[in-house]
């Protein structure tokens, strides 16, 4: 079982009341085992992060990245992010908002490639 920062319990609720519209439509996707049954929990907290989506069985993680992970900072903070859970033994997929929006099909391809 992974470890968390206890402190981020109630911001993880918090996130999950207030999705934003990609993770809506990606969730609507995931929920209720509907890839292959393997089961995903939203916006899930592990260590000092928060994970968009998280696959205890595939020991996956799918993190959305919007508008503002586009700047240097976030996107340093982002590789950090990834490394210190793949260090953990975790698979990080990144997809952009836009990807969701405008590409679910392939997004669900991609997710379920990490899923075999």
């Amino acid at each position: 079982m992974l470890r968390y920062n206890k402190k981020n319990i109630n911001l993880a609720r918090n996130l999950r009341k207030h999705m934003t519209y990609p993770e809506t439509i990606l969730w609507s996707r995931i929920r209720l085992k509907q890839l292959k049954g393997y089961q995903f929990y939203r916006q899930k907290p592990i260590t000092e992060y928060i994970v968009d989506f998280y696959c205890p069985k595939a020991k996956l993680v799918i993190e959305l990245d919007g508008g503002r992970h586009k700047s240097d900072d976030s996107i340093i903070k982002d590789t950090l992010k990834d490394g210190n859970l793949v260090n953990l033994g975790l698979k990080v997929l990144r997809f952009n908002n836009n990807d969701i929006t405008d590409n679910i099909e392939g997004v669900l391809e991609r997710i379920l490639s990490k899923l075999d």
